[in-house]
């Protein structure tokens, strides 16, 4: 092969050349392995006739005829910052989570529905202080309307309840597994796209739909080999925020803006909360009073600042003896300063977290019975969870726990002899026909490399078509777990 190959390609107004370098993986030269290609360029019209000419004599297109000007483009084949490739390895290990999902998701009795990634803008532009309203990845479509990859799964949920309308037989159980985009700074565990499984209940006003939905993710993490010494809930309720708020005149449309900044609690410093608080319009006694209440661990003390006739201590006392019930209240613990970052939460929110505190937030939710109104429907009691793929998989890292996925085939099927290639697609077809996954071996290979690729794909039985035994309407099979070896007629291969 020459040193600097080129492959040149025909086009009626089009002549590309593709430059083929060879580069080395490894080379300390390059940071990262990229490929090189030599720009397309627009013919002349004379360039063009005379390549048709070329093209009618039966002549094939000459390199001296390239433009001695067109210049070297490197092609970086690195993913976009904060997006992933999944070849097979890393795509056998998210199968094995998205199953855990939605096999935990059925259990439960939830139907699986999804919705395009592709969304109107409008619909997750809601109060402004949110950070998922400065992380849209949004533009304008050809047809002139403002359009983004979804942040998030529920707002996609609540425009389909509407849609459905009074065709709903409610209570509605429904899950999703589905990719979003954030366009953040990111950090361990976060990316700025990254795949999240969702469940939700519509339909169910009492607090019994967000006991079942945190039973749901603990059953989760329970199959995966997580416990409750490795993640805990922390539990709260937006209407703790909301009887303080009222002692203090503050207006119910300022709300939300309050619960947004109590949600970066753990990020900024007390002083800038503070600030941020003020220009919220806050006095600087309702925020001292706001705070102290935030600081709260215990159901206990909670009940000793509000009363015992609230709804937010009533709602919190029932979720908690339902944990009792349900078999997980080591799980779970009250937290008041959970608020959760979106506007639209309206009572129990929780999250789940690393007990280390090595990682962000695993998984979030709570109850967002007032949603549907703000896009024009008619409110229907909700409460929902979003769990994303990128922490859970670096919690598990943390513990150990992350499982050895290889691919695993039931047969390879090998032909001993080239004559007898077609021979041994037959055998494969019977096979595959009995929904069985088989290797076919598409070359003449030494018996040597066809033994390191089964072991490669945990094949569960070599099966050989030679010639004599063809013959006589058998292949030889050989059982690569217990190495018993006999022959068999093909049509009582199973």
């Amino acid at each position: 092969m020459p040193a600097n190959p080129s492959l040149l390609v025909r086009h009626p107004t089009l002549l590309l050349t593709l430059s083929l370098r060879r580069f080395s993986l490894s080379s300390p030269s390059r940071p990262s392995p990229t490929f090189t290609l030599l720009t397309a360029y627009c013919c002349s019209s004379s360039s063009t006739a005379n390549s048709n000419d070329n093209a009618r004599s039966g002549r094939s297109g000459s390199l001296s005829s390239i433009p001695a000007h067109d210049f070297v483009q490197k092609i970086d084949v690195n993913p976009p910052k904060g997006t992933r490739d999944f070849p097979p390895e890393d795509m056998r290990l998210r199968n094995w989570l998205f199953n855990h999902f939605r096999e935990v998701s059925q259990m439960f009795a939830f139907e699986e529905v999804d919705f395009p990634v592709l969304e109107s803008e409008a619909l997750f532009i809601r109060k402004a202080g949110e950070e998922i309203r400065d992380q849209l990845y949004c533009f304008e479509d050809r047809g002139n309307r403002r359009v983004a990859l979804r942040p998030e799964l529920t707002p996609s949920l609540a425009r389909l309840v509407i849609q459905k309308g009074k065709s709903l037989s409610l209570p509605l159980k429904w899950f999703a597994v589905g990719q979003c985009w954030r366009y953040e700074r990111m950090t361990r565990g976060r990316r700025r796209e990254h795949y999240q499984w969702n469940m939700d209940i519509i339909g169910v006003p009492d607090v019994t739909a967000e006991a079942e939905l945190i039973s749901s993710i603990v059953t989760f993490f329970k199959r995966i080999g997580i416990t409750a010494s490795d993640v805990g809930f922390k539990v709260s309720s937006r209407k703790v925020l909301q009887e303080v708020l009222r002692c203090y005149s503050i207006p119910n449309e300022l709300f939300g803006k309050v619960c947004i900044i109590i949600d970066k609690i753990e990020k900024l410093p007390i002083d800038e909360i503070k600030k941020e608080l003020r220009s919220a319009e806050l006095s600087d006694e309702a925020i001292e009073e706001l705070l102290q209440v935030l600081s709260v661990k215990s159901l206990a003390k909670l009940e000793e600042k509000l009363g015992a006739a609230g709804e937010a201590v009533s709602d919190l006392q029932q979720l908690f003896s339902l944990a009792e019930k349900f078999g997980y209240s080591e799980w779970i613990q009250f937290d008041a300063s959970v608020v959760r970052g979106l506007a639209y939460y309206t009572g129990i929110v929780f999250e789940g977290f690393d007990r280390e505190g090595k990682l962000r937030a695993i998984c979030g939710g709570g109850r967002y019975d007032r949603l549907l109104s703000t896009f024009g429907g008619e409110d229907i009691p909700a409460c929902g969870f979003g769990f994303g793929d990128a922490v859970i998989l670096e919690l598990l890292k943390e513990k150990g726990l992350i499982p050895e996925v290889g691919q695993q085939v039931e047969n390879i099927v090998c032909a001993l002899d080239t004559d007898l290639q077609g021979a041994a697609a037959s055998v494969a077809t019977i096979l595959r026909e009995k929904g069985q996954s088989v290797d076919l071996v598409l070359e003449n290979k030494p018996l040597k490399w066809v033994f390191k690729r089964a072991a490669r794909i945990n094949a569960r039985r070599l099966i050989l078509v030679g010639s004599s035994e063809w013959e006589k309407g058998e292949v030889s099979v050989k059982n690569l777990s217990s190495g018993e070896q006999y022959q068999i007629e093909v049509d009582r291969l199973e």
